[in-house]
């Protein structure tokens, strides 16, 4: 069963299509040069064919199935346009204030794209963005100050409605000098001796020494921390791996130095992505509209700002993502 490709997707195909260089598409539609590379290389997977080839002096060029695809897309999109058009010219268009609730170690990836993305969409919605770990989501849904959150399926309760977007399962990040960093997995087993830098945010901290639990071993915390980038730069440093299930495209931390991602042996239980409501709340025809969106955007194949399930296969990669400045 064919999985979705995203309206976004095809508007970065049909850009850098147009403009023969994915370098070139970022710069015009201002949008980075790894994101679409990661929305060709999914269409392709999808698909089960290649949309473009690189020549060493003119850039990319359609092949000729690619060609085909580019007209297919140029005619949804404009009919995806068409149902904008429509809808804000109707006496019942989009309007009103949407209270969305964001997961904090998502937003960063998620918000520009999916929150603020249909903000800009529908332009008589006023959005109001709010960030929190789970506990924060969950009360603010059941004090109706957020409509939805975007967030984990982290001991919701029977009140709150949840719908799986995708699933993130959890992997292992160490500094590259790491005496690990080559193996191409690792078990608990092996982590539990080395010493760990814990994300210590509430009810994720909980999942993440389960998993060690479960294979019945004690993670060896040496460092906390309640943000994800002081965590990266721990173990980008040396100070101890991490778990995580988000999966941001950069490799660097932010005082520049590298780690790596491993996967994880057996099969961990995933965090599951997806929409919590309040089920004593019906939703508002806003809200409705916005959870379709985030179903476009979010799958287990494509997650805005975040790279591919398949990052820790060195094998698998895009024939088009060497054109990134």
């Amino acid at each position: 069963m064919l999985n979705r490709i995203s309206l976004r997707q095809m508007e970065y195909f049909v850009a850098t299509a147009q403009h023969g260089s994915i370098a070139t598409a970022s710069a015009q539609i201002h949008i980075s040069s790894p994101s679409i590379s990661a929305a060709i290389a999914h269409m392709e997977a999808e698909l089960g064919v290649q949309l473009f080839v690189r020549h060493p002096s003119k850039g990319l060029a359609l092949t000729a199935i690619g060609t085909r695809v580019m007209q297919e897309c140029q005619d949804l999109l404009e009919r995806a346009s068409g149902l904008y058009d429509i809808a804000s010219n109707s006496n019942d268009s989009i309007q009103g204030t949407l209270r969305v609730g964001c997961f904090q170690s998502l937003t960063a990836m998620i918000a520009p794209e999916v929150i603020f993305g249909f903000a800009r969409a529908f332009g008589k919605v006023e959005l109001h963005m709010v960030e929190g770990d789970q506990q924060e989501l969950m009360n603010k849904l059941r004090t109706i100050e957020i409509d939805v959150a975007l967030t984990y399926d982290l001991q919701l309760g029977e009140d709150i409605r949840f719908e799986t977007l995708a699933h993130l399962p959890p992997h292992v990040l160490v500094s590259e000098l790491h005496p690990m960093a080559q193996q191409p997995a690792v078990t608990f087993e092996e982590l539990a001796p080395q010493p760990m830098v814990l994300l210590d945010l509430p009810m994720s901290r909980d999942y993440f020494t389960s998993l060690f639990a479960k294979a019945g071993v004690e993670p060896h915390i040496v460092a906390r921390s309640r943000s994800e980038d002081v965590v990266r730069s721990m173990v980008a440093n040396g100070i101890g791996y991490a778990l995580f299930n988000v999966r941001p495209r950069s490799n660097q931390s932010l005082d520049g130095k590298r780690f790596v991602r491993l996967r994880l042996a057996g099969t961990p239980r995933p965090m599951l992505l997806g929409l919590a409501t309040y089920k004593p709340m019906a939703h508002s025809r806003l809200t409705q509209v916005f959870m379709q969106r985030c179903r476009a955007y979010i799958s287990d194949q494509y997650i805005p700002g975040m790279s591919a399930p398949s990052f820790f296969d060195p094998h698998i990669a895009s024939t088009v993502d060497t054109d990134a400045p």
